[in-house]
């Protein structure tokens, strides 16, 4: 892979068309696919409409002259009878006993039961659990990996530490995401609890529809290994693997296969076609990581996460790395959420959410490496 030139951001028109095409959109809500609504009709109410009125005997015997006992026992047939045999006034005066309101807002069970859903919670008497489930099938289609009240502590007692308290977060799929703050916000914190690498105190986090605090140890392992990508600042490359070893064995332990023309491809992108047969001592710091990103990506996760993924290496390998994991959204539609402290690195994000003790404080669009440094400056100051 040749030298990529270092693209600390995309100019005003690149990111406005990049934006179209890469903002998420919000999934139309189809009533039919949720249980017990798929009685809504388009305006989310229903009509009532009583049944008709009974008839006495004697008003039946005045109009038709016949007794009802049959009619009575089959509803349709009595409203045949009503049509073909009533006199005029009869008819009339049927019709006027007869409620034929339309108005949405008369007080039904059938409209209650069909009462629409306002943003993300369901009804008044809804649950909060009830609400939070809504939520997630609402969003569940373009949201890769969510935080829901994610609260983490360390320590007990007078020692305890609060790294994040009650962080609410959502990362859409094909997107790159940026986490920033100062040190000891809970930036890496946050990253590893959403990635399954620590556990919350409390809270929930997801990716996909898979709840996190509900799997055990091996269910754990299993979604990481086949689900999740992972670059981190120490490469964590096996040294006694050459570098194809290492990028397939993720997926060598799952005891699955790589297809050998993704594999090839991804190896020619990131200029490592030449270096498959090193050892990790035989390649340099950008080598190595640039290794550590095609392992992520040849397995096509769900999601990467990188926990200062440059934090390691020069101006030069760092653009290498920043360029690879933005082509992997803009051409591949990956998602990728990145841990930094480093502007420039920032600024290839779509996305750039700031932490401040343990609580999401400030978020950027589409930033320049200028606004990130102005809003960093402000936290910290």
């Amino acid at each position: 892979m040749g030298k990529h030139s270092f693209r600390p951001h995309r100019s005003n028109e690149s990111r406005e068309g990049q934006a179209a095409e890469t903002a998420p959109t919000t999934p139309t809500k189809d009533s039919s696919s949720e249980g017990g609504s798929s009685a809504l009709g388009a305006g989310g109410l229903f009509t009532h409409e009583p049944a008709p009125a009974k008839e006495t005997a004697g008003e039946s015997e005045d109009v038709t002259g016949t007794d009802l006992p049959a009619a009575e026992a089959d509803p349709s047939a009595a409203g045949a009878a009503e049509e073909t045999n009533a006199d005029k006034e009869s008819a009339t005066a049927t019709e006027a006993a007869r409620p034929t309101s339309t108005d949405a807002t008369e007080p039904t069970d059938a409209a209650d039961d069909a009462q629409p859903l306002q943003g993300w919670a369901a009804t008044s008497e809804a649950s909060a659990g009830e609400r939070d489930v809504v939520k997630r099938k609402e969003s569940s289609q373009d949201v890769a990996a969510e935080a829901v009240g994610l609260v983490k502590r360390y320590g007990q007692g007078e020692a305890v530490v609060t790294a994040l308290a009650g962080v609410n977060v959502a990362f859409q799929r094909g997107r790159f995401t940026a986490i920033m703050g100062p040190s000891g916000s809970g930036k890496s914190t946050l990253m590893h609890c959403m990635a399954g690498l620590d556990s919350a105190t409390d809270g929930k986090t997801f990716i996909g529809e898979t709840d996190l605090s509900a799997l055990k140890d091996k269910e754990m392992t299993a979604l990481r290994r086949d689900r999740l990508g992972f670059i981190f600042q120490s490469f964590n490359l096996v040294p006694t693997l050459t570098a194809a070893e290492n990028i397939t064995l993720p997926t060598d332990i799952a005891g699955n296969d790589v297809p050998q023309e993704w594999f090839d491809e991804v190896t020619r992108r990131l200029g490592l076609a030449e270096r498959l047969s090193h050892r990790p001592a035989e390649l340099s710091g950008g080598q190595q990581q640039r290794v550590a990103c095609a392992r992520a990506l040849v397995s096509r996760p769900e999601i990467i996460f990188g926990d200062e993924p440059t934090g390691n290496l020069d101006s030069n390998s760092s653009a290498e790395v920043l360029d690879i994991l933005r082509t992997a959204v803009d051409r591949d539609g990956q998602t990728v959420v990145i841990v930094t402290h480093d502007p420039r690195a920032a600024s290839y994000a779509d996305r750039v959410i700031f932490l401040a003790d343990g609580q999401i404080v400030e978020e950027l669009e589409d930033p320049t490496i200028e606004q990130i440094a102005a809003t960093m400056t402000g936290i910290e100051g």
